[in-house]
């Protein structure tokens, strides 16, 4: 069987695109267009407080005043939330979930108090505090409406799933690691879904075979191949690219508005000079 190109380009809402941004859409769509495959838009939009729909119709315009087409309709997470709702039962219904009602400023006491050096709070790994709690205590506060996150087990996941890998275009084949993973968040009470779980969902839902992302987002390919595993998707390709940075060295941020591509538009940039400043060819 041929293997048919999908790619996808799946910016949130958040802010207006940047130059990495530009390079991640147009170097999606040119590995699909180049091998006669498909290249998708999706709108990772789930968390209500900060995606804004003026962000929204800002991202068609700069694609497509880059040229860029996409299939329809375009997936929007907002609009299926049913369908992460579902993948977490299914991972509820194999014991492989538990709620946890931690606060980060007592998950970073407890690492403390446990001896760890938290030298990254975002980083630090999570103890596995509430794992402990029995069910009833679990029942108990849930009902009393206390916030809480839906964590992954990880222990119980990884003995289910064993040794895993995924295949890297680039650099070949990757044994899956999981030493900086604590209990990943899979859902919050305030938002329904993780990037981890709805990324993964969406990509098996829509058919994803060749998933292109930055290298900052390497080390997450090990939890989306586990939750494949873990759910019965058929794993998708990869190509992690470089990533673009500006003059400081830094990658791109959407609060750096001088780089955003509505900016250079209206600065008198041309597509060609994006391509150019991307280092891409045209």
């Amino acid at each position: 069987m041929n293997f048919k190109v999908i790619t996808r380009f799946a910016p949130s809402p958040t802010g207006y695109l940047h130059l990495g941004h530009a390079y991640a859409a147009l170097y999606a769509e040119t590995l699909a267009r180049k091998a006669g495959g498909r290249f998708i838009l999706r709108i990772e939009d789930i968390d209500k407080a900060r995606c804004k729909p003026e962000f929204e119709e800002a991202i068609y315009e700069d694609l497509k005043w880059l040229g860029l087409t996409w299939e329809t309709p375009i997936r929007r997470q907002s609009e299926h939330l049913a369908d992460y709702a579902n993948v977490l039962n299914r991972l509820s219904n194999l014991n492989l979930t538990y709620p946890c009602f931690c606060t980060r400023s007592e998950i970073k006491a407890e690492i403390e108090r446990a001896g760890w050096a938290p030298h990254n709070s975002e980083k630090s790994l999570y103890p596995g505090t509430c794992k402990l709690l029995c069910d009833t205590e679990r029942i108990i506060r849930i009902h009393k409406g206390e916030a809480h996150a839906i964590r992954l087990n990880m222990t119980k996941a990884l003995e289910i799933a064993g040794p895993l890998s995924w295949y890297d275009r680039k650099a070949g084949l990757q044994k899956a690691k999981f030493n900086n993973f604590g209990d990943i968040v899979l859902a919050r009470k305030d938002i329904p879904t993780s990037y981890h779980l709805s990324v993964t969902v969406d990509d098996a839902l829509q058919g994803v075979t060749l998933v292109t992302r930055g290298k900052d987002l390497l080390e997450s390919t090990a939890i989306h191949r586990l939750l494949q595993s873990l759910l019965g998707y058929e794993a998708p390709k990869y190509y992690h690219h470089k990533i673009i940075s500006n003059s400081d060295g830094k990658r791109f941020s959407k609060r750096d508005q001088a780089d955003t591509l509505r900016s250079l538009r209206a600065s008198g940039k041309k597509p060609e000079d994006i391509l150019t400043m991307i280092g891409m060819e045209n």
